[in-house]
């Protein structure tokens, strides 16, 4: 995979998270796939992580939306990082934190998505 063609899949899939559409961030994940949360929590395969990321698309902790900040891609290791902010809104107010993912392709799926957070818990103003 080149490098604009990685760099386009991992807008794509940040995309998908914007739009709260779990079909379309499950479609890139590769079957044996592998998501840590900035919690540490580690989950493994597709159905699991389906279901890892069910509270945050039914909106359990309110409506989210990652910006981007910045973008690293290193097509000859199929690797991106991806800084990003991402705003909360809430019943209780607007909020936010930024982090980033450091995300692994093969074969055009994605087979890691590794995730750290600067706060334990959404800042709400």
């Amino acid at each position: 995979m080149d490098r604009a063609t990685l760099e386009d899949l991992v807008i794509r899939f940040t995309d998908a998270f914007n739009r709260n559409d779990l079909d379309g961030v499950m479609g890139f994940m590769a079957d044996d796939a592998v998501y840590e949360e900035f919690t540490g929590t580690i989950t493994r395969g597709r159905d699991a992580i389906r279901a890892a990321f069910g509270p945050q698309f039914r909106g359990d902790f309110g409506k989210m939306r990652f910006e981007t900040e910045d973008l690293f891609v290193d097509a000859h290791a199929g690797k991106a990082l991806i800084r990003w902010i991402c705003m909360l809104e809430t019943k209780r107010g607007p909020g936010g934190w930024r982090g980033l993912d450091i995300i692994h392709v093969e074969d055009g799926r994605v087979t890691r998505k590794l995730t750290y957070a600067k706060a334990k818990i959404p800042l709400i103003e």
